[in-house]
């Protein structure tokens, strides 16, 4: 289930929802874009990445059936981290508190339960899930200073 939750299909539908109800809620499309730019910064990372490494996967038995793609770096691991973090990241403008912090901590065991259950699955190295992680959370804070450095720039210009 895990693994499945950082596919791309589970990623992109997730991503569509979510975003689509902070553009509904706050009518604001550069909260909304926050982390469709995060997966997708990440997505060109991993599949520059992929190409250059060209790492085999463990040679270990596999739970699951590989992917045409390399093993480094992870991309269920990058894209979930991508998605996740950049939601955690604007949870914290969340007002209530018992809120804001349970979002926060769910968000972030999301992409670390993915991370877990690829290495377990056999389907990657420990370094992979490091490499997808690293690449995931740097896309999502890009994506949320770009957000961030909008708003100020929005917010001084008034």
């Amino acid at each position: 289930m895990w693994s499945q939750i950082g596919n791309t299909a589970g990623v992109i539908a997730v991503c569509i929802v979510v975003s689509s109800l902070l553009l509904w809620r706050t009518r604001n499309l550069r909260l909304a874009l926050v982390a469709p730019v995060a997966i997708a910064l990440q997505g060109l990372i991993f599949v520059i990445s992929a190409k250059v490494v060209d790492r085999d996967r463990p040679q270990v038995d596999r739970l699951d059936p590989s992917p045409p793609t390399a093993s480094y770096p992870s991309g269920h691991v990058g894209a979930s981290t991508g998605l996740y973090f950049a939601f955690a990241l604007l949870a914290l403008g969340i007002e209530n508190q018992w809120l804001r912090w349970t979002t926060v901590v769910l968000c972030l065991a999301m992409p670390s339960m993915v991370a877990f259950s690829r290495v377990y699955r056999g389907m990657h190295h420990l370094t992979d899930v490091g490499a997808g992680a690293l690449n995931g959370a740097i896309c999502a804070l890009l994506a949320y200073g770009w957000y961030r450095t909008c708003t100020r720039s929005r917010t001084s210009r008034r």
